[in-house]
């Protein structure tokens, strides 16, 4: 009787272990299954992945900085024209060669 008590716990045990088998290879099947649904749903939505928007987002901020820099050096080199008109205006105003009156000895 031990014996047939021994070998129906181990039959329980085999079936216990082919049902956790069984019930492992489904959770990994519904996983898959769930990703591969998710996944078809953010492609039928076109829904950026998190790691693109953040490329974009970077990529985004640069233009932005080089943009803020370009305005500054442009506005630096409009002043400096500014400057340079000035003194050729005061230089014309004055009467300094360069202005296209003629001068003794030219």
């Amino acid at each position: 009787m031990f014996k047939d008590g021994r070998q129906r716990l181990d039959d329980l045990a085999g079936v216990a272990g082919g049902a956790f088998s069984l019930l492992s290879g489904l959770r990994a099947e519904m996983e898959a299954m769930a990703k591969a649904q998710t996944e078809a749903i953010v492609r039928k939505l076109e829904l950026a992945r998190a790691e693109d928007l953040e490329a974009v987002m970077e990529v985004a901020r640069r233009a932005r900085t080089q943009a803020e820099a370009l305005e500054i050096r442009v506005a630096a080199l409009e002043a400096e024209i500014a400057t340079l008109k000035g003194a050729a205006s005061a230089a014309t105003t004055a009467g300094l060669p360069g202005d296209g009156e003629s001068h003794p000895g030219n």
